[in-house]
Parts: structure tokens; sequence; C-alpha cells
């Protein structure tokens, strides 16, 4: 019996810009999509529950690690950034194409409004607040990558769903 494993992960591309339009830095974070996430795409697809409403693309300012059991409310390796204008950022996509969906097209952009360190990305439902669901996070691996007021940080992001036998 063949038995494969469906793969899905994904990809934050985030890139600080300076007031004068100028790469501050760039990242790409491989993410970690937590149960909570994979849960809720597993009751959508094939059980009777209803898709959330929107997605959206937060920051995380302080961060050990994205854990497995995560969620919007509980998430002991890492804290949000809230030093920039207005709420979490929309995660608009166009339709999949090659096993992928992104916001490449769109990305979320953060008007900083305040000094601070950018260590990683996340996705949810809610636009503000901890009662949503939490899709996924990453924490950079490179370090502390340091913002001030006026920089803008725009994040892609990039889910991809394979067979591992294709």
């Amino acid at each position: 019996m063949n038995t494969s494993k469906v793969k899905l992960g994904g990809r934050f591309d985030i890139t600080c810009y300076k007031t004068d339009g100028s790469i501050r830095w760039e990242e790409s974070i491989d993410n970690l999509v937590v149960q909570e996430g994979i849960n809720h795409i597993l009751n959508v697809i094939f059980h009777d529950i209803s898709k959330a409403s929107g997605w959206y693309i937060g920051l995380i300012k302080t961060a050990i690690v994205v854990a497995d059991g995560d969620t919007l409310a509980s998430h002991a390796g890492w804290t949000e950034c809230t030093e920039y204008a207005d709420n979490r950022k929309e995660y608009t996509v166009v339709d999949a194409t090659a096993k992928s969906i992104t916001n490449s097209a769109s990305p979320a952009t953060f008007v900083m409004n305040d000094g601070v360190t950018v260590k990683g990305a996340f996705i949810c439902s809610a636009e503000t607040g901890t009662s949503g669901i939490l899709m996924c996070g990453a924490a950079s691996t490179q370090g502390d990558r340091a913002v001030l007021s006026g920089d803008n940080v725009n994040v892609t992001y990039t889910l991809s769903l394979a067979d591992d036998g294709a």
C-alpha cells in the first residue's frame, strides 16, 4: 500500500522600508501552521462549520518560538507588535495557482508609529483582539529586526499545499 502525506506550509516575506523608500532590511521566514489552523481547515473542508469571514496579518515583536499549540489568546513563546497605525492588516489573496495562494499582489503594509523590534509575523481571523483563530506564525531566525517610527513594514505570505508524492 502506497501511503502519501500532504504537506501544508508557508513563508512570510518581510521587507522594512525607511521613510526615504530605501530598504532597511528583508527577511523570509518559513512558518508553522498551528494545530488550531489545521483543525479549522479540516473542519471547513470536511465538516459542517463556516469558514472565517476574513484573515489578517499581524507582526510579532518578541519571540522565542511559535508552537503547535499556540492560539490567538494563548501564545507563551511570542508577543504581538502593536506599534503601527490602525489594526492588523487584511490578508487579501487571489485565486490559488500551482498549489499556492498568496497576497503578493496586495502585501500587508504596516506604517510604524514607534521604534520597535520586529521578530516575525502571524495570520489570524481577527482584525483586533484575541478571540479569533490563529492559522500560523513564524519567528525570525536572524535575530532582532529594528524598525523606526515612520518606517513601512510590508508582509507577503504564501501558503502552499502539496502531496509529498507529487
